[in-house]
């Protein structure tokens, strides 16, 4: 071999493998607050490990996400790794064809299949994200009102406002509430409370098949005990944003938070505040118990990637018991959807990850199948359960909203 042509090998070999290793990975996420999480203990621990491999964190906001990254996958110039919503939103982006099938993948193996199912196609043969953590729904309540008051956290319906009539009447705020954000209304109360009406996924998958409707009477009865709820909000609920109750819950003016587990890490920053929980009432003692558990983030891969080597060695680190320790440890109230026995240590957020003990799980109404047409359900319960909290719509009449606009787009409902 000439002496020139081994002279260069070496460096043909190296600019062979800058070309495999091309470029920063980017992962895309919505998750905004999670930044300082990312980019000084998530990626570093990554990059001790994985050495010439560099990790950027590039997120957009949550109101703008969907919209922008869908533009950014169209025209190809979008991160290596896509923070997936669950269930339908990434379902579209996997069928344009802009997020790889991750089926056999290293790390996949980690994850049971029912944690799978928030980012798989209908028929269950192809998973596009991998699972990273769910959240799950209840009510938090400042300790110190309830013993100065004499108040158990409640278990049944009757028990819940009769709590809330005490509250009242001694002068404190029950529920730290508001309806401005229309969201809150929805995720925060009706697919909170919901379930242990139309018992999980039985109400749930009944709707699917074209068994139940929404005027049948779990699902109106999950609206009049929002409605009762709107009696104990506020002065001002409706035009009190989410910023708005977590202060007043932090400063200890009102006694009970209607929550998503997430809110446990800002709560329990807050100086004085002694935080419990309680699941979501049944309807009477005996009565099984269901709560939103709700698969809330995956991870994919953008079929556009032009660093997948290193694309899905990252990925294969998401579905490590390393990462589902560190993201569960520092996210409190996000719970790793992986098999890894990983220990909570927040003791609200444990308390509210040990009601998967005691009852079953189900995800939120409208999240899979309910809002693939027009009007969309999910706008709908925005806009509906707003009402109902603030008096304005009558749980029949937003019954029977629901139902009309469902009925409209969804065959299995014009029988």
């Amino acid at each position: 071999m000439p002496k020139l042509l081994r002279c260069l090998l070496p460096i043909l070999a190296l600019g062979a493998a800058s070309a495999a290793h091309s470029g920063t990975l980017v992962i895309e996420s919505w998750r905004v607050d999670d930044k300082a999480l990312w980019e000084k203990v998530l990626i570093p621990a990554f990059e001790r490990n994985h050495p010439g491999i560099e990790v950027r964190f590039a997120p957009t906001e949550p109101t703008s996400y969907d919209a922008s990254l869908a533009a950014r996958l169209a025209a190809g110039n979008a991160g290596d790794l896509i923070a997936c919503r669950p269930f339908d939103a990434s379902l579209s982006l996997y069928r344009k064809g802009y997020l790889d099938k991750l089926n056999g993948k290293a790390g996949m193996q980690n994850f049971a299949p029912s944690a799978l199912l928030a980012w798989q196609t209908d028929d269950g043969k192809e998973t596009f994200c991998m699972p990273v953590a769910s959240v799950i729904h209840g009510f938090l309540y400042n300790k110190k009102i309830f013993k100065k008051l004499d108040l158990q956290p409640p278990r049944t319906v009757e028990d819940f406002f009769s709590v809330l009539e005490v509250l009242k009447k001694s002068g404190i705020t029950p529920l730290a509430l508001g309806t401005a954000e229309l969201w809150e209304a929805s995720q925060i109360v009706y697919t909170n409370i919901g379930p242990n009406f139309w018992r999980g996924e039985e109400g749930r998958q009944a709707l699917i098949a074209g068994k139940a409707k929404l005027t049948d009477a779990p699902f109106v009865e999950a609206l009049q005990f929002e409605s009762r709820m709107g009696g104990y909000l506020g002065k001002g609920a409706a035009t009190q944003s989410y910023a708005d109750s977590r202060a007043q819950f932090a400063a200890g003016r009102a006694a009970i938070y209607p929550a998503g587990s997430w809110d446990v890490a800002y709560f329990s920053q807050a100086a004085g505040l002694e935080l419990g929980a309680f699941a979501p009432p049944v309807r009477k003692h005996g009565d099984a118990c269901f709560i939103s558990d709700h698969m809330d983030l995956g991870i994919g891969v953008s079929r556009k990637s032009k660093n997948k080597e290193d694309a899905y060695k990252f990925l294969a680190w998401v579905g490590s018991q390393e990462f589902a320790d560190i993201y569960t440890d520092r996210l409190t109230g996000f719970f790793t959807l992986s098999n890894h026995l990983i220990a909570v240590r927040d003791p609200v957020a444990k308390q509210m990850a040990e009601w998967r003990n005691s009852c079953a799980s189900t995800i939120r109404l409208s999240a899979q199948v309910l809002d693939r047409g027009q009007p969309s359900m999910e706008s709908e319960l925005w806009n509906i359960n707003a009402q109902v909290l603030n008096g304005s719509l009558a749980p029949n009449e937003a019954a029977a909203r629901l139902q009309n606009g469902f009925a409209k787009w969804y065959k299995p409902q014009q029988k």
